[in-house]
């Protein structure tokens, strides 16, 4: 019978587990489904406005916290020459509530700050609070029915 010498025996014990480990180790799903640009087409596929889309950068956030990976500010011209929202998208979903609640925080201190906000997993839209529900009820279905 032939004997295995110990160090064989331990490295091949090591490569088991780190075979093992490698091969059971599930990555955690990635939150970011979505980018900003795609639920700007959904709003446009519905026909709504979403005119002259711009990339946000560090001067579009205000005050809100820039926690976003990215976002898009788009407007409605029918509703003012400078009025529309912003579309951003985040990789953690507690950067998403931080944001939402930013805004939500705003729109209870005063009218004048108020803006509809709403979510589908990963992106955040915040539209011009003059804007009609019944109107802003409609990008909100566009963003729910993005596939």
């Amino acid at each position: 019978m032939i004997k295995p010498k110990p160090q064989l025996l331990l490295i091949a014990i090591a490569l088991l587990l780190v075979i093992g480990a490698c091969s059971s180790t599930e990555q955690a799903p990635k939150y970011q489904k979505w980018e900003s640009t795609q639920a700007i087409e959904a709003f446009k596929a519905a026909d709504l406005e979403a005119e002259s889309k711009q990339l946000m950068t560090k001067d579009d956030y205000g005050m809100a916290p820039m926690v976003a990976v990215e976002g898009t500010r788009f407007l409605i011209p029918s509703l003012c020459a400078d009025c529309g929202g912003r579309v951003m998208s985040f990789t953690t979903p507690e950067d998403l509530e931080t944001t939402k609640s930013y805004y939500d925080e705003l729109s209870e201190s005063s009218a004048l700050f108020f803006s509809w906000v709403f979510i589908k997993d990963n992106i955040l839209v915040q539209i011009n609070g003059d804007l009609p529900e019944e109107q802003v009820r409609k990008y909100e279905a566009a963003l729910e029915n993005m596939k």
